[in-house]
């Protein structure tokens, strides 16, 4: 009895590889939040929570409830709150720290195509074979250095950071508090500078010609050979 012809299965395609690991798009938006809270942090700090200009104003709200209390009084109140305020600070900033050191442990045991290196490499490589878009192909290289800018940064402000947390413990630290504070109080306005910078990046890509960034960055996007 002959047996009628059976056609092989094809084969299954390989699942695409992610543009973004999951490990980059958990330190991404983790790295966001903690940011996020650190600024926070220092807004009620220096604006909402300003003693010099709230003072009077809780002493006359007191003053029409029968209570009297002076400057020095209220300014110890208001140093609790601070600290409570500067706690969740450094509490933000050493998980500012751990997702640092996050995002060098998931860039080195992401797979090759998942790499910083491999996507700033793929970028030059577009750049030279399509010189009919050599504006936004160079823009893209731009962008991928700015990363590496703003991890200097981030580098930079973890470290200051701690070195600020220890200052009172250590003799040699407390030295440099200063300086070392001025670094922290400038790269904070240059982490600031980037993150605007990024923002206004990404919507302006999401109108043009690269969509789904955001999107990539949630669901890992696929990797375009």
């Amino acid at each position: 009895m002959a047996h009628p012809d059976v056609t092989p299965a094809a084969p299954a395609e390989a699942p695409a590889t992610k543009k973004y690991s999951g490990a980059l798009r958990i330190w991404h938006w983790g790295n966001a939040a903690v940011i996020s809270g650190l600024l926070s942090t220092i807004l009620f700090l220096k604006v909402i929570i300003n003693m010099r200009g709230l003072l009077p104003k809780m002493q006359e709200r007191l003053h029409e409830q029968g209570v009297e209390a002076s400057k020095e009084q209220l300014r110890s109140i208001g140093g609790l709150v601070s600290h409570r305020i500067w706690d969740w600070h450094i509490y933000l900033g050493v998980t500012l720290a751990v997702l640092l050191g996050w995002r060098l442990v998931a860039e080195l045991a992401a797979p090759a195509l998942q790499r910083f290196a491999h996507r700033l490499r793929r970028a030059k490589e577009h750049q030279q074979d399509a010189p009919a878009e050599s504006f936004r192909l160079r823009h893209s290289v731009l962008v991928k250095y700015s990363y590496l800018v703003f991890y200097l940064l981030l580098t930079v402000m973890v470290v200051t950071g701690l070195l600020l947390t220890y200052a009172d413990d250590v003799e040699a630290l407390h030295k440099i508090e200063h300086t070392v504070k001025e670094i922290h109080n400038v790269n904070m306005y240059l982490i600031i500078a980037f993150i605007v910078a990024h923002l206004v990046g990404v919507v302006w890509a999401e109108l043009n010609k690269d969509k789904n960034i955001t999107s990539d960055m949630i669901h890992g996007g696929e990797i375009r050979k």
